[in-house]
């Protein structure tokens, strides 16, 4: 079922499957990226969990947040605890990757109400914030006009798929049409261009170096679940995590990188289905 909330910033579109009255599961994704990262995922959940999936304002969203609306990370993770407050959902289990998964360490440590658990896939964490090879974005989205020119060249699909790009984020090939609806709203959407520059500006390692000073104050269980063959999120950034959460759980994905709802998504949703009850 697709559906829509409004919060401060604007009009969140998502997703929702499972039995209305089964335990929540809330899937957040990283920039650049939509719903559709879960899309291999969510099946194998369905059956037994509340799976809520948002469209996040971070690239691929199709409608634009408003003006002056605060995308920030802290306002982003407002946005996340306003959104899960919207759609009536209590002690959830958060599920983050990449970018959302900075994002979501800032909801636990600073709006923690009304989630109950969180998972943390490969993502943005401590300095890692963000990681090396992409923070040429941030460069452009301060110099105008700087943003319209990334998006022009993913118009051409080897773009996409270069190591800045998409390349490196999986290990198994991502479908043309996933990459290209992924790419497709910042391409022809100034006003989505306008959220990505408001997002990249925002940015800093400040955020999350602070998260993880205040993660061992999340009284919900957390689990760890990263690739080891990730290029930009190492299995280092995981160990370090799991030493900062006491009693957190970590597990590696072999064969994987960041996306591992794309590499190994039985793997990861079977760790998802067994933290969710435990």
């Amino acid at each position: 079922m697709r559906s829509a909330v409004t919060v401060e910033q604007g009009t969140i579109a998502y997703s929702e499957t499972g039995p209305a009255d089964a335990p929540a599961i809330v899937f957040v994704h990283g920039a650049f990226v939509d719903g559709t990262l879960w899309r291999k995922v969510v099946p194998q959940l369905e059956g037994s969990y509340r799976c809520v999936v948002p469209d996040l304002p971070l690239g691929s969203h199709r409608t634009p947040m408003n003006p002056g609306a605060d995308l920030s990370p802290p306002g982003l993770a407002r946005l996340i605890a306003d959104f899960v407050e919207a759609v009536g959902l209590d002690d959830v289990t958060l599920v983050a990757n990449d970018t959302g998964g900075a994002l979501s360490q800032l909801v636990v440590t600073r709006h923690p109400e009304r989630i109950g658990r969180l998972v943390l896939t490969p993502c943005d964490a401590y300095e890692n914030f963000l990681p090396p090879a992409f923070r040429y974005l941030q460069a452009l989205a301060r110099i105008p006009g700087g943003v319209a020119v990334v998006a022009q060249a993913m118009r051409i699909p080897a773009n996409r798929r270069s190591p800045i790009a998409f390349g490196w984020l999986s290990k198994r090939r991502i479908p043309s049409d996933v990459l290209a609806s992924w790419t497709e709203p910042v391409i022809r959407d100034a006003e989505i261009r306008r959220d990505v520059r408001d997002v990249l500006r925002g940015i800093s390692k400040r955020y999350t170096l602070e998260a993880a000073q205040r993660l061992r104050e999340f009284g919900g269980p957390t689990m760890l679940a990263w690739a080891t063959e990730d290029r930009f999120f190492k299995p280092k950034f995981a160990e370090r995590l799991a030493a900062d959460i006491p009693g957190s759980r970590l597990e590696w994905i072999e064969d994987s990188r960041t996306f591992v709802s794309e590499d190994q998504p039985e793997r990861l949703a079977g760790l998802i289905g067994e933290f969710a009850t435990a």
